[in-house]
């Protein structure tokens, strides 16, 4: 069952609850430019097909932007904790998806993510939150890596930050060059990662295994 009440969309079924929030000004204006693009590019916006389909990209453009209104430092904030644990922790193959700045077409992937901690360590799942935080923007891969790194270091004060991010980018793929099977990996480190390179070795060893 699907319930609509003011820009709150909540979808109920056998238990299960999502909820669904928008902004109900921004998503009319945004389908009002929706609805011109359809146009512009030769469609008929009153056609069956498309009658929605404005609506329906604004409501999604404001999902695959949503970190803009997400302080990444404040997920990091919101379950840190004190603890005398000083080796590596990694989180990796966490699943990202981004738009691409210059085209606005999707690029998508996975992060790796890892930290030495300095009498402080964060919730696991956070550190996907920062990940995605960073990724629902638009975005150039470059900085999405070193947001994530920047946002952990300044938050967390870690003896050392590592991310590499692997992603394959649309643009490239769909259109341009049209280049199906290329792979673009980025990565940015601090501390502990930067200036030794057995700890840095063992982080790039750590994320290319198959340890589960």
């Amino acid at each position: 069952m699907e319930i609509i009440n003011n820009g709150v969309k909540t979808f109920e079924d056998s238990g299960y609850t999502r909820i669904d929030k928008w902004d109900k000004e921004k998503t009319a204006k945004l389908a009002e430019h929706y609805k011109a693009i359809l146009e512009l590019i030769g469609e008929d916006s009153n056609r069956e097909g498309l009658l929605d389909t404005p609506i329906r990209v604004a409501k999604a453009m404001q999902f695959l932007t949503k970190g803009y209104n997400i302080d990444p430092k404040d997920i990091l904030k919101s379950a840190t904790f004190r603890e005398d644990y000083k080796q590596m922790v990694i989180v990796k193959d966490i699943e990202l998806y981004s738009m691409c700045e210059h085209h606005m077409i999707p690029f998508y992937g996975k992060a790796h993510v890892a930290y030495i901690p300095n009498k402080y360590i964060t919730g696991l799942s956070k550190i996907a939150h920062v990940v995605e935080a960073y990724a629902r923007r638009l975005q150039v891969q470059e900085r999405l890596t070193m947001q994530i790194r920047d946002c952990i270091q300044d938050t967390l004060n870690p003896y050392g930050v590592a991310v590499v991010i692997e992603a394959s980018h649309m643009c490239m793929q769909m259109r341009g060059v049209q280049k199906q099977n290329s792979v673009t990996t980025t990565s940015a480190f601090t501390g502990s990662f930067l200036r030794d390179t057995k700890t840095r070795e063992e982080f790039i060893h750590l994320i290319g295994s198959r340890l589960h």
